[in-house]
């Protein structure tokens, strides 16, 4: 996440420039006169950490507790900041160290019911979890003993910058942590498909925005189920609004927004191994959202990504096996409109009934102003977001808000199940426990199994239900219950010899249940698809370059079509040029190619023409995924969608709109040329890895050397991409690589702020296989040891 922050008032200079104890303090790496001997409260045994040359800690403890307890500290000792800020923007914490810019994000934040999920989920595991619970709070324990040993002077430079101290971490904070992916991954398009509907009927739904369209590669490709599903069905009198939803809609993720994974099985492969490679696609700042590490105990080895903030390995392997997962883009967030009984809401209409509402007192404290105290009202389906007080133009519009993540649910203890996974029937004990946000994991074993599975805790709905805005008082509309975990689509050992998912559609059309997605992915996973069909004695090299390729398969399908167009039409001698540049085309989307950025610029400026035509009276509204936007280009260019509906008589098709955008790109093209010196995919797209305060251009890196981009295997676009990459042959003496953009170090003072950046630009790996003692580790940087201290 971002946020634009106004530095002009400044922390006390005196703090700042002291030679001593001032962000001067911050130019080093964590290499530099290390301690020794650590002592650690609490602690059973002694913890070994040896550090290898990239500043990767591997753990070894005895105990498991101790494991996570010196986890915590060290991953506090490197990202103690990035931790924290990210935890205070999802409890809208923000204004407390920025001040009022930041007042509308926190009262959203807050609005969402993100602390409030978070209490349920820890009240979850207090009831159902003791020893999950107990590791967190040993997490807990160890990144507030680096909290007390924290001098000023050692304090991360964005404390300094912005003026305020660390908190003490809590397994609530975990939770929260948590809670926040869930909505970073969480999508939900229910007013804006109900003002499309509105605006351009049913008919028009069914052709732009499908749930399902011709020619898709699902996640899991099985037509046949063994299981006898729960019967639903919809009920009589089922109606939607036609009016339009004013309210400016929440933030939500990007287009595109999501990841990779594949297995492939040891017949497709040069020396028989699985083979597993998995690429999270989510923003890339720095801190990376991503941390290495390897934890090891008597009993089981781990290496991979963590995330600062969550205990255990989130995507990697061990032993035994490996495992990876992408964002499954299902619709678990749904909108009700609620009627309230009189200007107190204190009482709400719900089956014939006046039900009594609850309410929460949000004071969110300001700095260098007064605290604001926001009301928001919760109903049985969740909190009131939008009423009269925030995000409804109508005064009397109140939308409340169910979602899946407000329950009790038990994620960590998947990961920390993976972590010592042996096989595919631990793999699936693990998935057992995870619920939100739903995900699809893929998974590779030293013993030959490959396998993917769709977890998540998905509501068992009616056709279209939660596609629209629903009604809040009548129980026709409530979901009935919730799909069983055994029934979610799964695969073992396909005959294709190979599993993959990149955020597309789940499963055929065979599936018994209610299947909807705002945004699912339909060409990263076709092109992923397609190469692995082919491949034939893969090596982890080969899912190396995988992992990089840049071909854009939505240019080849859709610009000889726009090409056919152009033929004939008066063009300048730079538009020309263009032209010629967008034929030579190769459709691979190389940093220093131009025709992608023209290729770019000219369907965005499509889309932007086609909104135009709609003249969607500035309310939010659903558009059509690129996918069936080509393909109702090239197969109905005459419809109606197309025609500009401010013409009156004059007659549009898809290639007028495609000839007005072109003569847009080129003056864009030529616009941008001139201000920034020329026009390569580079250039035009610059990739950035930011600082999580955007402000902090010093600390932030513009204008990255690579290709790729949206709908792309290497989906490095503008701000977000492949924030991890990792190839694995699972097994103790299997091959394994990682890299992410950036560094261990959250200091920007310190070598290992951006030490795989370069690597990272380059589609290079570090090599990551599992070390298996303590001696193993190559090119020791250097070693801490904890030991137990004063209880």
């Amino acid at each position: 996440m971002g946020l634009a922050i106004n530095l002009a008032s400044l922390p006390p200079l005196a703090n700042i420039f002291d030679p001593f104890k001032g962000f001067w303090h911050n130019a080093s790496s964590e290499d530099d006169d290390p301690p020794s001997s650590i002592s650690l409260p609490s602690l059973h045994g002694p913890v070994e950490v040896m550090y290898d040359q990239y500043l990767i800690p591997h753990i070894y403890a005895t105990h498991e507790e101790d494991l996570y307890r010196v986890q915590g500290y060290i991953t506090a000792r490197h990202r103690l900041w990035q931790m924290e800020f990210q935890v205070l923007a999802a409890a809208g914490r923000l204004s407390e160290i920025v001040g009022k810019l930041a007042l509308e994000y926190d009262r959203q934040a807050r609005r969402k019911g993100l602390t409030f999920g978070a209490e349920n989920k820890l009240k979850f595991l207090e009831e159902s979890d003791p020893q999950t619970l107990g590791y967190m709070q040993a997490y807990a324990e160890g990144v507030n003993a680096y909290i007390d040993q924290l001098s000023f002077a050692e304090m991360p430079v964005e404390y300094k910058l912005l003026d305020y101290q660390p908190e003490y971490w809590s397994p609530y904070k975990s939770c929260l942590f948590l809670m926040s992916m869930a909505d970073m991954l969480a999508r939900d398009q229910d007013m804006e498909f109900t003002n499309f509907r509105a605006l351009f009927g049913q008919e028009w739904v069914r052709e732009l925005l499908p749930d399902r369209p011709e020619g898709i590669d699902p996640v899991i490709p099985s037509e046949n189920w063994d299981f006898k599903p729960v019967p639903i069905s919809k009920p009589e009198g089922i109606d939607y609004p036609d009016s339009l939803i004013m309210s400016k809609p929440l933030l939500q993720p990007e287009p595109g927004f999501g990841s990779n994974n594949w297995a492939v099985a040891g017949n497709k492969t040069k020396n028989g191994r699985t083979i597993l490679a998995s690429d999270p696609h989510l923003g890339l700042n720095i801190p990376s959202l991503w941390f290495a590490m390897q934890l090891g105990t008597d009993g089981f080895t781990v290496k991979g990504a963590s995330l600062p903030g969550a205990l255990g390995i989130i995507i990697g392997f061990n032993e035994n096996v490996a495992w990876g997962p992408t964002n499954a883009d299902r619709d678990v967030k749904d909108w009700y409109g609620i009627s309230f009984r009189d200007e107190s809401r204190m009482e709400y209409l719900y089956n014939g009934q006046w039900v009594q509402t609850s309410t929460r007192l949000e004071q969110i404290r300001v700095k260098n102003g007064e605290d604001f105290v926001d009301t928001v009202v919760y109903t049985h389906h969740g909190p009131v977001v939008f009423d009269r007080n925030f995000g409804s133009d109508r005064k009397n519009a109140n939308f409340s808000l169910k979602w899946t993540a407000y329950e009790g649910s038990n994620e960590q203890r998947t990961f920390l199940l993976l972590n010592k996974a042996r096989n595919h029937s631990d793999y699936l004990t693990a998935l057992s426990h995870y619920e939100v946000p739903a995900q699809n994991f893929v998974f590779a074993s030293a013993s030959g199994d490959i396998a993917m599975k769709v977890q998540g805790k998905f509501p068992l709905k009616w056709e279209e239900q939660g596609k629209y805005l629903m009604d809040g008082s009548d129980p026709s509309y409530e979901w009935r219950g919730y799909i069983p975990v055994e029934h979610n689509a799964s695969t073992l050992n396909p005959a294709r010899g190979f599993v993959s998912s990149a955020n597309q559609y789940p499963v055929y059309q065979s599936y018994p249940y209610y299947v909807f997605g705002n945004q699912f992915e339909h060409f990263r996973n076709r092109r992923i698809n397609q190469m692995l069909d082919e491949m034939d004695q893969i090596t982890v090299e080969d899912m190396m370059t995988l992992q990089n390729d840049n071909f854009n398969l939505h240019a080849a399908e859709i610009l000889p079509t726009m090409l056919a167009w152009m033929k004939g039409e008066h063009l300048d001698e730079d538009g020309s040029l263009m032209l010629e540049e967008l034929k030579d085309w190769d459709f691979f989307a190389d940093a220093d190619q131009k025709a992608p950025s023209l290729f770019d610029s000219w369907w965005k400026h499509i889309e932007y023409r086609l909104r135009e035509c709609w003249n969607v009276r500035g309310v939010p509204v659903a558009f059509p995924e690129r996918y069936r936007l080509s393909q109702l280009m090239r197969e109905a260019p005459e419809g109606a969608w197309f025609d500009d509906r401010n013409t009156g008589d004059t007659k549009e098709t898809a290639s007028d709109l495609v000839k007005t955008a072109f003569h847009r790109m080129v003056k864009e093209i030529k616009s941008f040329e001139a201000a920034e010196g020329d026009y390569t995919w580079r250039s035009y797209k610059n990739t950035s890895v930011s600082h999580l305060v955007p402000n902090f251009r010093a600390f932030s890196f513009e204008k990255l050397d690579i290709g790729g981009g949206k709908g792309i295997i290497n989906a490095a676009s503008g701000n977000w991409g492949p924030g991890w990459r990792m190839v694995v042959e699972p097994g103790i003496e299997g091959a394994a690589y990682g890299i992410y953009p950036g560094g261990q170090s959250g200091n920007p003072g310190s070598r290992f702020y951006d030490s795989f950046l370069g690597m990272w630009e380059r589609g290079e790996y570090v090599d990551i296989s599992l070390k298996k003692g303590k001696e193993e580790v190559d090119s020791l940087l250097y070693q801490l040891h904890f030991n137990p201290g004063d209880r």
